[in-house]
């Protein structure tokens, strides 16, 4: 209507999945279910479905910086979240732009692992995060298997809350503000533990029965961002995201879109009025 604000603006910076379940298309229905204005920078160009990658293209990491450049340049960022940085010199060239501060509120959502376990970041990405961007992160969000991989650990040996809480906090000392390990895709339960200044925070929840769950952690961090560039403060943005994406989760339980792991439901399309 007339008269109404002009939205906040957020930046996603992640790779395009191509079947729009994650990556930078779920970024941007997460920003868009609340109110914010999504801006992206693409890293990679990936060929898949709700069923399979069948190949990924990263990007030239100087073009990479090139989009950024060109949304900050021109929009008022609130909010930045990073998703699949697909090369070691993208991470670079990402915490070179944050340390110089020219992204605000940053949540990193460490995208190395895929959902099957294969690794997504070759040579010294990992160190590159640790060194390098994860001390500019306000948020970061990883989930089991990143988590394990940051801080050299087996999965296995981080699969209950007091495991989960210190492996956060080994992350926080990095100097990462926050940080949230997500514990929905591997343990009986959907908890969430957030290490952060206050201390350590649990964030339980009941799994929800669902095999549409496809963009899970790249929309969590989305709705994370967007409720900073609204003004939220983080663990509230935090539990805000958690509880939107349990309402994602629930609502496209019953969709049937590909054969494999389907998206969620991010603008409440399958509650009837």
């Amino acid at each position: 209507m007339p008269g109404d604000p002009t939205p906040p603006v957020a930046l996603s910076i992640a790779g395009s999945d191509s079947g729009g379940g994650a990556g930078a298309q779920a970024d941007l229905k997460s920003f868009a279910a609340h109110r914010v204005h999504g801006t992206t920078a693409l890293t990679a160009v990936t060929a898949q479905n709700t069923a399979e990658v069948r190949g990924v293209f990263p990007l030239p990491a100087p073009f990479v910086r090139l989009q950024i450049e060109a949304v900050l340049d021109d929009l008022a960022v609130r909010s930045v979240k990073t998703g699949m940085l697909a090369t070691p010199d993208i991470v670079r060239i990402v915490a070179d732009l944050a340390a110089s501060g020219r992204l605000p509120h940053l949540v990193v959502d460490p995208v190395l692992v895929s959902s099957s376990g294969q690794a997504l970041m070759d040579g010294d990405g990992v160190a590159v995060y640790l060194e390098r961007l994860l001390p500019c992160a306000e948020v970061a969000t990883p989930n089991l298997r990143e988590a394990a991989a940051l801080t050299n650990q087996r999965v296995e040996d981080l699969m209950t809350v007091e495991a989960m809480a210190d492996a956060a906090e080994a992350l926080r000392r990095l100097g990462t503000t926050y940080v949230v390990v997500k514990g929905g895709h591997l343990t009986e339960a959907a908890d969430d533990v957030v290490a952060g200044p206050e201390g350590i925070t649990v964030l339980a929840a009941t799994r929800v029965p669902t095999g549409n769950d496809h963009g899970t952690g790249c929309s969590l961090s989305a709705a994370i961002a967007a409720r900073l560039a609204l003004g939220d403060d983080v663990l509230s943005a935090v539990r805000a995201a958690k509880a939107f994406v349990a309402r994602g989760l629930t609502g496209s339980a019953g969709w049937r879109l590909g054969a494999g792991h389907g998206p969620i439901d991010h603008f409440g399309w399958s509650v009837r009025s």
